[in-house]
């Protein structure tokens, strides 16, 4: 018998979503008499547009208010105009750069496309919404800030804040104005309470210090109990937070990262982190994603196929994800080069170094040297071993070049 009387919470236990709540039956509560009374509950998530897109990394919580949604809740999305600015210390060594208005006004556009992928937004009861803190912060003012709100926070309780603490343990700086962070993101809690009635932040754990922030002014200042949810850090097998690729982010838009880089990204999630994958980043039922996990040697990469192409469906669209897998069983199952893949052209024969460096499989002929040393760069399936090898119309099939680096970048050279 389940342990909670609300659907959502009921869905991040047996999803893997839940690692910690300010108080579990409170919001247990809150949550049933809204899915009782067909008023939607309010929570937010906030993310600092410090770039144009959000990443792998960032989906855990994203799928928590996607879940949130489907639940008939209604999510916010908070960007922070205003925090973008200052920079939170959590995890941090050194200060944010600073960003120029144009940047900003970027990277809002971004992330708005990023969450519009696992959000429906709109004007319904339950359709999210998108608002910017930089719209209530701009005009304020500090003084009347200090005394409003500073009043409410004690210093000693903030340097005990993870995101302090640990700065300050590893004796890495931490500027004035990134020690505010925590006193914005609670005054911004409690303005989401009482423009919109918002009562939850939905988040990672290391926002925990951020969150706690939020639900002690609302006690404090405005008597209300405002709810913190957190989901865990989601590590591989190996200790290491899921959502880099080789070092580089896995992009959520497709202006950033191929549809096909994507899809591969879940495809070649290790067989351990199956189970976990199915469960957090697709919207399967629990009674395929419990069959997917009881599949064992070979028959794990049935799983991940679908893995990748359920992920990638929610992310990129269905037609796009199908695009995908065409082109990774054209190459891994069907041995041939063709499909989705990111294309070069060049008007007559090319260097391999040119070559991939074109591509953007390299950053500098100098990382392309150094992998032919480790046998890590491939022309249509053979090792290449000549850096100063010149790719011709010789060395095409069926109208293309096929140039791979490792197992799993690949990409076409088309030579006219």
């Amino acid at each position: 018998m389940s342990k909670f009387k609300s659907q959502f919470i009921n869905i991040m236990v047996e999803r893997g979503f839940y690692n910690q709540c300010t108080n579990e039956n409170g919001f247990d509560d809150y949550l049933y008499e809204c899915e009782k009374s067909g008023k939607p509950a309010v929570g937010y998530l906030g993310s600092d547009p410090t770039g144009d897109s959000l990443h792998v990394g960032h989906i855990v919580p994203l799928m928590m208010m996607r879940w949130f949604q489907k639940c008939g809740h209604k999510p916010l999305t908070l960007v922070g105009g205003a925090t973008a600015r200052i920079g939170d210390p959590s995890g941090k060594d050194k200060l944010r750069p600073f960003l120029t208005e144009e940047v900003l006004a970027e990277n809002i556009k971004g992330l708005k496309k990023s969450f519009g992928k696992f959000l429906t937004f709109g004007n319904g009861a339950n359709d999210a919404l998108m608002v910017d803190n930089w719209d209530w912060f701009k005009d304020i003012n500090y003084l009347s800030f200090l005394r409003d709100i500073g009043t409410y926070y004690s210093v000693n309780r903030m340097l005990t804040m993870d995101s302090v603490k640990t700065r300050l343990e590893r004796e890495q700086p931490m500027s004035f104005l990134e020690f505010n962070y925590m006193l914005l993101q609670g005054y911004d809690f409690c303005e989401l309470y009482q423009k919109y009635g918002c009562r939850a932040q939905i988040a990672g754990s290391d926002q925990w210090g951020n969150i706690t922030s939020g639900t002690e002014l609302g006690r404090r200042k405005y008597d209300v109990e405002l709810f913190g949810f957190t989901s865990p850090i989601i590590t591989d097998s190996n200790g290491k937070k899921m959502g880099k690729s080789e070092g580089n982010a896995v992009w959520i838009n497709e202006e950033k990262l191929p549809t096909y880089d994507y899809y591969q990204y879940f495809r070649n999630i290790g067989d351990a982190e199956v189970g976990k994958c199915l469960r957090i980043y697709t919207d399967l039922p629990m009674d395929e994603i419990r069959r997917l996990e009881a599949l064992k040697d070979q028959e794990i990469n049935e799983a991940k196929k679908i893995l990748a192409l359920e992920a990638t469906k929610i992310c990129r669209g269905e037609e796009e994800a199908r695009k995908a897998q065409e082109t990774a069983i054209s190459l891994f199952e069907k041995g041939a080069a063709g499909g989705d893949l990111p294309t070069i052209e060049a008007n007559g024969n090319i260097g391999v170094l040119d070559a991939f460096l074109q591509l953007g499989f390299v950053a500098s002929k100098g990382e392309a040297r150094r992998l032919i040393k480790q046998n890590g760069l491939k022309i249509n399936d053979k090792i290449v071993s000549d850096e100063n090898y010149v790719i011709s119309t010789q060395d095409m099939i069926d109208g293309q070049v096929k140039l791979s680096q490792g197992k799993k970048k690949h990409g076409l050279l088309k030579i006219a």
